[in-house]
């Protein structure tokens, strides 16, 4: 039995289809399904049910499988300890990011990174919050920023920064002559909200006290972009609310529409999260290291008010 084995035993438990295992492993699909079957000769056992369409998992080999991850993560760590012993920051990591963060956070952060650790492949994925989920706990990412509290027994949530909301208010809209705004001025029927599957949006909603289903639209709006809401809200659509990040690139008309809440504002909690079994942890600290110092300066605001219960998806 070797490690080799036991990651290709891995591939085919996840793809479900040995040519696939082997392309994602990087062997021809012969060398994977001799190492496979050698395995099982050796165990004297059926990892897989060859017969059936796409291949699934016997019972014995759902053990076998779970009992290979932990074999093959730990193996993982021993390269990591000497890393750490040697002070040696690099190797590949794949970070997972939440749309609504994603264009304002990585700008501010990544040429600082890569700048100072030359030697990190740092592969970088945009995924909502239940595929960051999803792939951290079947380790196809080293770590996920996204909106928290998650609350997921086995995921460490390392609170970045605190963002505030700030209203984006046309001035055709009911609140247009208001200084400041309160969570109570806002009636989820007028407010531009992203589409389902967006934590920002669930954000907003509960701010708002109001039920997920929202009933008495006059249209229904299934878009990804803040851009587009902000677009909108100039037609005389309504208004929106956006990430305090996302204002700072407005331009001189657009933020003469903004309008801050009363202190202190209601914001989201960002964190970087990674699976508790999670190796590379020496990476994981420069990367929250430098993401936090480089949004300390960008965003001011102190004394904030988290949004909670926040439905994360």
């Amino acid at each position: 039995m070797t490690i080799t084995q036991l990651q290709y035993v891995l591939a085919v438990a996840e793809y479900q289809n040995f040519t696939l295992a082997a392309e994602k492993s990087f062997v021809t699909q012969p060398t994977l399904s001799m190492q496979v079957q050698k395995l099982e000769d050796e165990l004297d056992v059926r990892i897989f049910d060859r017969s059936k369409k796409p291949i699934s998992i016997t019972e014995a080999g759902k053990k076998i499988v779970a009992q290979a991850k932990n074999i093959v993560n730990e193996a993982k760590r021993i390269k990591d300890i000497v890393d750490q012993e040697k002070g040696f920051i690099g190797g590949e990591f794949t970070l997972g990011i939440i749309p609504t963060v994603m264009p304002t956070l990585l700008p501010m952060f990544l040429k600082t990174f890569i700048n100072k650790y030359p030697k990190v492949h740092l592969v970088i994925k945009e995924q909502n919050t239940e595929s960051l989920i999803r792939n951290l706990q079947d380790g196809h990412l080293d770590a996920g920023i996204a909106a928290t509290p998650l609350d997921i027994e086995y995921i460490t949530e390392r609170p970045l920064y605190y963002e505030p909301f700030v209203g984006y208010v046309p001035p055709s809209h009911r609140l247009r002559n208001t200084n400041t705004i309160q969570p109570e001025d806002l009636d989820i029927k007028d407010i531009l909200l992203l589409q389902d599957g967006h934590c920002f949006r669930e954000g907003v909603v509960n701010l708002c006290k109001a039920s997920r289903k929202l009933e008495d639209e006059h249209f229904q709006l299934q878009s990804g972009s803040f851009e587009t809401l902000v677009n909108l809200a100039n037609e005389g659509l309504g208004m929106t609310l956006l990430p305090y990040l996302n204002t700072l690139e407005l331009d001189d008309s657009k933020r003469s529409n903004l309008k801050y809440f009363m202190e202190p504002p209601p914001a989201r909690e960002i964190s970087l999260i990674y699976h508790k079994k999670e190796l590379k942890l020496h990476i994981t600290n420069a990367l929250k290291d430098v993401i936090a110092s480089v949004v300390r300066g960008a965003i001011k605001f102190q004394d904030v008010n988290i949004i909670s219960p926040v439905s994360q998806k």
